[in-house]
């Protein structure tokens, strides 16, 4: 009878009254009464000073979205409310999902004696001894979103006073610095003996579930504590659990699991639900806690989840939400970002330097995702602060008993780029470690300190690095240096590191902004910084070419992003990549370095299915040594699979394309076994190119017959021997030599040596994260070429800056192009937002009498070793010699003499 008693009512933890809806706000800086709606911020209800300030390619405009209106202090909320009378014996509480920074509470003017800070979960105030059931009272709540605690913090001065924070918790680079309150408003009645919480510790290798409970039971009265397990659709999966005690508080105990029990993991997230209840005299009060059953470990400096190698496929999270400015508040919204980061290949989400809400690790337990999780943190001297370390110290509790349970909290850090006192992170991670062992453990996500940078701390469960002590393990520190080479990755970089390696905030490649991105912003936010660089454009009469500064910029880095991600995949001993990122991240200096916009849609750039190849639980991969080829060498590559999918039995084919789709050689590697892991072997790919009798792009596939698995890449194969005839064209690096022959009314191939020219150092790789962030860099974005340009005839090239490019780059100048028209340009470079100059590297003019192509890429020296070079140069000469080399613009002396030093 009892347990039929019991069942009954375990529908509901405890009765709920919301207190959603209109509030009366005051603000401590005027008198005025605003009516607002909560939950909800002061910027939702356009409270606040308007922020005034014209769309300037200044550091104001740039540095982020701006607010349309702002308010920093304490806002008092203030709305009428009446409990039941059937609460009069229970215990109520206030309870408030999100808020920043801190929250006091009254009733009826009087002070509850608490107040609440925390910025990762949430705000709960007793309010028993304050509530009269079935009275009308008033309730006021002032929330203070000053910076309580400046320590959490690193400050960049070359921001305006209000954006030099930059920790995704308490700034407005991504997240605003909101007033308010996100989430639910609820009082909550629960029996005087109530649940306060439980922790469910499942132990796969025990098969067990440890189960830790904590009851408020002040009185020490005599209490029965029942549990078990459902699942999804409320089957009993084990034995009711009796446990009795006369002063317990809180207990200890374990469950057995059943063999038809699942474990969790991206691929499997099965949930199940512990239903604990506890009896006493005052009532019965019932706790349903969801969980997850998974084990993840270390073994050998690899990641394992349930036994089985994973492999993190990660992109950060830095609450880029840009039509509110605050993250989502339902469960919805997070479960349609992380299916589209799954779409997209991912697994993991690393939110930089904050926690977010509940909703979002219940939608990620339910898809499949992983977490890494960081305190609200980005200092550059921890512990100095030490009222801030101590809050940060009680904030990483706060998380571990809120958020525990959930399977998808699988990483935790300390914070970003952390710099200071690691005796105190090392101590605090030791801690953690000691209460919760269900999460892998960091005491911070990369850090540039001198003496600690390079190798993992003591009590690091796993390493985020940019680098080891051995060298990069990132692809920005090298491609620009280093010629494309495609069979490298970061093995021998990690000798030495025992414990995992992901690779810190990879890619970073700038895109130029989308302006037809402006439409989109109906909240909170205004994009001034758009405006700003359209209105810049405007002016000097390049906003036309705005969209194909985006898709050619945008193309060249979707590139850069894959080959990141490939030595990612290829390295053995390797664990995983946080992409910095897919998305575009909006502030600090506007850093657009995501392939799809701030909203998570498309620019245009690379589909979901593309990105998929490259970046997925099962990859098709192969390396080889260079991008260009003469067609007097064989193209061989050595196949290989990264699969953290499931150990398969499948056959492996490739074939090879050229620009026509014409298919010139297939082959299969036959029916293998594959186990979990990367590295895997495949088999050696061998294409004699003697059959390439003229310049060629090829493009190389390789899949897993049956299967949406395959990926692709391409190389450039140009004859080994080209009879190059100048003919009627004189070739010089010499000015006056070009200037001669133009007044003779000749035909003109300048190509000086870049070193005697004057504008900016030619580069392959593009603005890294932001030209405003970081200025001192050359900082333009690529390639956009007239692909179909005649003078390009016999250099097969896209529109866009690809691998063939990168020595032709290198071996330039860049010059400004702002007295040319765009017919005389050929092959332009991107100028980054900030300057928007009109920049090329070849052009074609009409000068004097004569007919000019002006090269600033170097197409003179080592031309034997340097194919593409030679390739480019025969194409132009072939270009000149014939009928359509017909320049329309015009250029004087005086333009081109201002092109040298």
């Amino acid at each position: 009878m009892l347990l039929i008693a019991l069942s009954s009512r375990m529908v509901l933890r405890a009765q709920q009254l919301s207190l959603n809806g209109t509030w009366q706000a005051t603000l401590d800086s005027n008198d005025k009464k605003y009516a607002v709606s909560l939950p909800g911020t002061l910027d939702d209800a356009g409270v606040g000073n308007p922020v005034k300030l014209t769309p300037e390619l200044n550091m104001a405009t740039l540095a982020h979205l701006m607010r349309k209106v702002q308010y920093t202090g304490k806002a008092y909320y203030t709305k009428t409310f009446t409990v039941p009378l059937s609460w009069a014996p229970k215990k109520i509480e206030l309870v408030l999902a999100r808020v920043i920074w801190k929250s006091s509470v009254w009733i009826d003017k009087k002070q509850i004696t608490t107040t609440q800070e925390s910025l990762v979960t949430p705000h709960s105030f007793d309010l028993t001894d304050y509530i009269i059931p079935g009275k009308k009272q008033m309730i006021t709540i002032c929330i203070d979103n000053s910076n309580i605690y400046p320590g959490i913090n690193v400050y960049a001065s070359r921001y305006p006073k209000g954006s030099e924070e930059m920790a995704h918790s308490y700034t407005n680079h991504t997240q605003i610095k909101w007033n308010g309150i996100l989430g639910y408003i609820n009082l909550v009645a629960r029996p005087t003996i109530s649940i306060q919480d439980v922790q469910v510790f499942p132990d796969l290798q025990n098969k067990q579930l440890q189960i830790a409970t904590s009851i408020d039971n002040k009185e020490n009265k005599k209490v029965r504590l029942t549990s078990y397990v459902v699942d999804a659709t409320g089957k009993r999966l084990t034995n009711s659990s009796y446990l009795s005690s006369t002063t317990v508080d809180s207990l200890k105990y374990t469950i057995p699991l059943q063999k038809q029990i699942s474990t969790w993991s991206e691929f499997t997230p099965k949930l199940y639900t512990l239903v604990t209840i506890v009896q006493s005299q005052y009532g019965i009060d019932t706790l349903k806690s969801k969980f997850g059953i998974r084990d993840l470990k270390t073994k050998d400096g690899d990641l394992y989840l349930n036994g089985d190698r994973i492999f993190i496929r990660g992109n950060l999270e830095c609450i880029i939400f840009p039509k509110k400015g605050y993250p989502p508040i339902q469960k919805s919204e997070w479960l349609k970002l992380f299916s589209t980061a799954k779409s997209y290949g991912l697994n993991t989400f690393r939110f930089h330097s904050w926690c977010p809400p509940e909703v979002a690790f219940e939608a990620a337990d339910e898809i499949g995702f992983y977490m890494q999780v960081e305190l609200p943190h980005w200092n550059l001297d921890v512990g100095k602060d030490s009222a801030a370390f101590n809050f940060l110290h009680r904030e990483a509790d706060a998380i571990l008993r809120v958020y525990g349970n959930h399977p998808s909290f699988c990483f935790f850090s300390m914070g970003n780029e952390l710099e200071g006192d690691f005796d105190k992170l090392n101590n605090l991670v030791a801690e953690l470690k000691q209460k919760d062992k269900r999460h892998l453990y960091s005491t911070t996500t990369f850090t540039f300190q001198k003496g600690i940078t390079g190798a993992p701390q003591p009590q690091d469960d796993y390493y985020v690095t940019q680098w080891t002590n051995k060298g990069w393990v990132r692809g920005q520190g090298v491609f620009n240096d280093e010629p494309p080479s495609f069979s490298k990755d970061y093995t021998a970089y990690l000798e030495g590191v025992n414990v995992p390696v992901i690779s810190h905030e990879i890619g970073q490649y700038s895109v130029y902004p989308d302006l037809t991105e402006i439409k989109k912003y109906n909240g909170n936010l205004r994009p001034l910084n758009f405006v700003a660089v359209k209105n810049d454009l405007r002016k000097k009469g390049l906003l036309p070419l705005s969209s194909s500064f985006l898709k050619a910029s945008g193309k060249f880095a979707s590139d850069l992003y894959k080959e990141e991600i490939e030595r990612a995949l290829k390295t053995k001993g390797f664990d995983g990549f946080h992409l910095l990122e897919l998305q575009d991240f909006p502030g600090q200096g506007t850093a657009l370095v995501g392939l799809l916009n701030a909203f998570w849609q498309s620019k245009g750039l690379v589909t979901a299915k593309e990105f998929h190849q490259y970046c997925s639980e099962l990859t098709p991969l192969i390396r080889f040594p260079k991008a260009v080829y003469t067609n007097n060498e064989t193209f061989i590559a050595e196949a290989e699979l990264a699969n953290f999918y499931k150990p398969i039995n499948a056959e492996v084919v490739w074939k090879i394309r050229d620009e026509m789709n014409t298919v010139l050689e297939t082959g299969s590697f036959g029916k293998k076994e594959y186990a979990i892991g990367n590295c895997l072997a495949v088999g050696e790919l061998k294409f004699d190119l003697r059959q390439i009798t003229s310049a060629r792009k090829l493009t190389i596939e390789l899949s897993i017959k049956g299967t949406h698995y395959q990926n692709e890449w391409n190389i450039w194969v140009y004859p080994s021997s080209l009879k190059e005839e100048s003919g009627e064209v004189i070739v010089t690096s010499s000015l006056r030599e070009a200037l001669n022959a133009s007044d003779d009314g000749r035909k003109v191939l300048l190509c000086p040596s870049p070193d005697t020219l004057k504008g900016i150092t030619g580069k392959f790789v593009p603005v890294f994260w932001s030209p405003v962030h970081f200025p001192d860099q050359p900082g333009t974005m690529g390639l956009l070429i007239k692909q179909n340009h005649k003078a390009l005839k016999n250099f097969p090239t896209d529109f866009y800056s690809n691998w063939q490019w990168w020595d032709l780059t290198i071996k330039s100048k860049t010059l400004n192009a702002d007295s040319l028209p765009d017919k005389a340009i050929i092959v332009r470079v991107i100028d980054n937002f900030v300057r928007n100059q009109s920049l090329t590297n070849l052009f074609e003019v009409k000068i004097g009498k004569g007919k000019l192509v002006f090269c600033s890429i170097d197409i003179i020296s080592d031309l034997d070793k340097r194919p593409q070079a030679k390739q480019l140069r025969y194409s132009l000469l072939m270009y000149m010699n014939g009928k359509d080399f017909a320049p329309d613009a015009t250029i004087t002396e005086e333009q081109i003499r201002n092109y040298f030093k």
